[in-house]
């Protein structure tokens, strides 16, 4: 659901290059926003120049680890959207230490509204490394900028998703697809719907300040049943194998080595459920209808068909 209602003024998206920022980027300047794409390395992002009206996009580099970068990036905007994340190594630095940094940065600077995105399963006490740092990043916004809105997503699926697609292209070359915690379940929200929940909160943030928020698509599917759905939604007779829990721990053990389809930090987030929890906030507060899986991925899944958008065609006339 498109956010209606027009906004002034300039929003700073820190990450705003990224898979989920370019939709926010998108949703902000269809709502009459200025953008302000703050990122490393802005040339990754001039793709959304013509997405705006003359001069309603900038560009400028910024690095959640230098300070000095954000404090230029947030100056002189009504709004700020950190985006920012990442796996691996820099965790913590980025999504823990980085999330504050902007925060301090956006009060330092007056910032009206501060957006985090964060995600469902943030936990100072979970075994997983991304959960944790998720957690620390939300302490250090709410200390920072106690009316920030924060926004935990389950799992984002889009046409430019690592997700979805990930499986689909193992489900296209693979033998076997080895499953991994058949029973963990997901809530796959829709990228577009993320964008609007943030736009909307950027739009009229007297309705989300100081709020949590969980967002969740319409669907509660565990692994087993997404791969299926998968297999099924790109006509591929894929044979699987569900794995016991030790032998998925010593696969993802073997995270670093090419081809495993999990990290071990991944592993030890699927031993919690990605679904919205009973009672929060969600899409629907913020005025966006949930998008189901099956309304759009089948549009960008049919690279994954053995003769692609021709595939029933060519079935049918075979």
């Amino acid at each position: 659901m498109a956010v209606v209602r027009m906004m002034d003024g300039l929003v700073t998206l820190i990450g705003g290059g990224g898979f989920v920022g370019r939709y926010v980027a998108q949703a902000l300047m269809k709502a009459g926003a200025r953008v302000r794409v703050a990122q490393r390395d802005p040339r990754q992002a001039f793709f959304l120049k013509p997405l705006g009206g003359l001069g309603q996009t900038q560009f400028v580099a910024a690095d959640v680890t230098r300070p000095d970068t954000i404090a230029q990036a947030v100056a002189g905007a009504r709004a700020v959207v950190n985006l920012a994340g990442t796996f691996g190594a820099d965790m913590v630095r980025v999504q823990a230490d980085g999330a504050g940094t902007v925060a301090r940065a956006a009060a330092a600077a007056g910032v009206a509204t501060f957006i985090h995105v964060s995600a469902i399963g943030a936990d100072l006490a979970s075994p997983a490394a991304y959960a944790r740092s998720k957690a620390a990043g939300e302490a250090a916004v709410r200390d920072a900028m106690p009316g920030a809105t924060i926004l935990r997503p389950s799992t984002v699926f889009g046409r430019e998703d690592q997700f979805i697609n990930r499986f689909a292209a193992m489900i296209e070359k693979a033998p076997i697809v080895p499953v991994l915690r058949a029973g963990a379940r997901f809530q796959p929200v829709f990228v577009g719907d993320v964008a609007d929940a943030v736009a909307a909160a950027v739009v009229d943030p007297g309705t989300a300040a100081g709020q949590t928020f969980e967002l969740g698509g319409p669907d509660i599917l565990t692994m087993a049943e997404l791969l299926h759905w998968i297999a099924a939604t790109t006509g591929r007779k894929a044979r699987f194998l569900e794995l016991p829990d030790f032998a998925g721990a010593a696969i993802a053990r073997a995270g670093f080595l090419p081809g495993a389809p999990i990290s071990w930090d991944q592993w030890l987030m699927l031993e919690r459920d990605s679904v919205v929890t009973a009672g929060a906030a969600g899409l629907e507060a913020l005025g966006v209808t949930p998008t189901p899986l099956a309304a759009v991925a089948p549009h960008w899944l049919v690279r994954f068909q053995r003769a692609g958008r021709f595939a029933r065609r060519a079935e049918t006339t075979a």
